[in-house]
């Protein structure tokens, strides 16, 4: 499940490797290396291989001593600062022969309960302290782990569901993601020579647990080269000064955009980060480039997936001679179609696919599987393009395209237009009703200095058609964001839909 497969060292050819479960995963890199650290949370403590291990077999012997059933469903609510304790339960969870399903702290009740309900889970293992009430039993780490360890462990099958992970829901109620063993463990190897990142010694992010970035994280933990370093709170500060450990750094384009307006980076010596890579959202060029200045001794890596499509991404070191592509596959495939899925020629727009093996699907909900995954194909609800050479343009969300009038307008030509203005930190364009144009174009923008919308036209007027320029703005002191850092453009939609629009009319 690495994203890091685009940028590792050069290594010797190995046969292909069968189908092997996460569990003998950890035992394998337990064995390899048991005093080296897996995870560090800076201010909390670390994890060594070998405790990673021997706390998620007790952790499996109190699941099981709890009547834990292979196939069934455990749900996993920890916060950002409780890393350990979160990756020993999930793989405890899948040593018992159970489905971990990862959960947000930061839900509300009744949304932790849909999830809880949806996939049926038999119990929650949380963080210490309260818990709202959830369908069936409820236990701590340190209450599972409390069990002796059995001699015996169980190897399970490569082929079997191993975890549902929900999407973040931008757009409407989250669907579970099912994942099994084997696409979880695709891209891992057990041979140390072939371990990805061998110039770090910690790679540091700040995801939070629940969030197709975390979970990438987790997996990288286990199978790349250094170790993983995370902190409990993310600020530009704090992140920065920890970058000075890391030789690579994950982030999503918000925290990008904060290290950047916090000018952290220039406080600390950073010169040992050879690699930054962002996710989650498609990190906008002027960003990029600012990064690219900010860190010029590190490689600046845009990685396109999703939660559906993983293992299969697309990787780009950011080239100011392609600002805007999100690169080529990765150990898979890409294409774009027409909408009846059929690939259509090199530069031409279309829906953009990404082959996965081992693919997903989505957990009691066979429709939407159908409409999403076809013969190891994933639609990825994106228009693209492919140039000559095979490197992927986005040109929207299709859901986000705005049909003005006889015009299709994109929201990322229209939002990176945006990022160009020296003021904006930050821009999310979103279609609003319009009486006669069936929906206008609206953008909220986060200013570092103030700004009007009158400036703001006129600046867009040199980079955009006339039909492109947003007709409402609204300025907003953050954008709202869901726990994987991406926009919710619906709480956009209604904000610039309401009364709380442009301030000049």
């Amino acid at each position: 499940m690495s994203s890091l497969d685009g940028w590792q060292r050069k290594r010797p050819a190995a046969a292909p490797v069968a189908p092997r479960t996460v569990p003998q995963l950890l035992r394998e890199r337990a064995r390899q290396d048991p005093h080296r650290v897996a995870i560090e949370t800076h201010g909390v403590g670390t994890l060594t291989f070998g405790d990673w291990a021997a706390r998620s077999a007790r952790i499996a012997t109190g699941l099981r001593d709890r009547g834990l059933r292979p196939g069934d469903r455990v749900g996993l609510v920890f916060g950002i600062g409780e890393w350990i304790d979160y990756a020993a339960a999930y793989c405890g969870v899948l040593a018992a022969g159970g489905v971990a399903v990862p959960c947000s702290d930061r839900w509300a009740a009744a949304e932790l309960r849909y999830v809880l309900e949806h996939c049926g889970a038999v119990g929650l293992l949380h963080r210490p302290g309260e818990v709202a009430p959830t369908p069936g039993w409820t236990a701590t780490v340190d209450e599972l782990e409390r069990a002796p360890q059995e001699e015996e462990e169980t190897d399970g099958d490569p082929s079997g569901l191993a975890q549902i992970l929900y999407t973040s829901g931008t757009t409407g109620r989250p669907k579970g993601v099912a994942a099994s063993h084997a696409n979880l463990t695709a891209t891992a190897s057990t041979d140390p020579r072939r371990r990805p990142l061998a110039h770090s010694e910690r790679f540091l992010h700040a995801f939070p647990v629940g969030t197709n970035a975390g979970q990438t994280m987790l997996f990288n933990a286990l199978d790349a080269h250094p170790g993983a370093l995370t902190l409990p709170l993310f600020t530009p500060a704090r992140f920065a000064r920890l970058m000075t450990r890391a030789g690579s750094v994950f982030v999503v384009p918000a925290m990008a955009i904060e290290l950047l307006g916090s000018g952290a980076l220039a406080k600390n010596d950073l010169s040992g980060v050879r690699l930054v890579g962002s996710t989650a959202a498609a990190l906008p060029g002027p960003v990029a480039a600012a990064l690219a200045a900010a860190l010029p001794q590190a490689s600046i890596v845009n990685y396109y997936t999703s939660t559906e499509a993983a293992p299969a991404q697309t990787s780009m070191v950011f080239d100011p001679a392609r600002p805007a592509s999100l690169g080529r596959s990765i150990g898979g495939g890409l294409r774009i179609t027409d909408p009846d899925g059929k690939p259509v020629p090199a530069g031409e727009p279309g829906e953009v696919w990404l082959r996965s093996p081992h693919p997903r699907s989505y957990f009691r909900d066979a429709e939407s599987t159908g409409a999403v995954f076809r013969g190891g194909w994933v639609r990825m609800g994106d228009l693209g393009r492919l140039d000559d050479e095979g490197y992927l343009y986005l040109l929207d969300r299709e859901q986000d395209v705005i049909k003005s009038g006889a015009h299709k307008v994109s929201t990322l030509a229209v939002e990176a237009a945006l990022h160009e203005h020296p003021a904006v930190v930050e821009a999310a364009v979103v279609g609003v009703e319009h009486r006669v144009l069936g929906h206008a174009v609206a953008a909220a923008v986060v200013a570092r200095d103030e700004v009007t919308a009158v400036e703001l036209r006129a600046f867009l007027r040199d980079r955009l058609s006339p039909h492109e320029v947003p007709g409402k703005f609204v300025l907003l002191d953050a954008l709202p964001r869901n726990d994987a850092g991406k926009v919710v453009k619906r709480e956009l939609r209604a904000l610039l839909t309401g009364s709380a629009g442009d301030p000049e009319g």
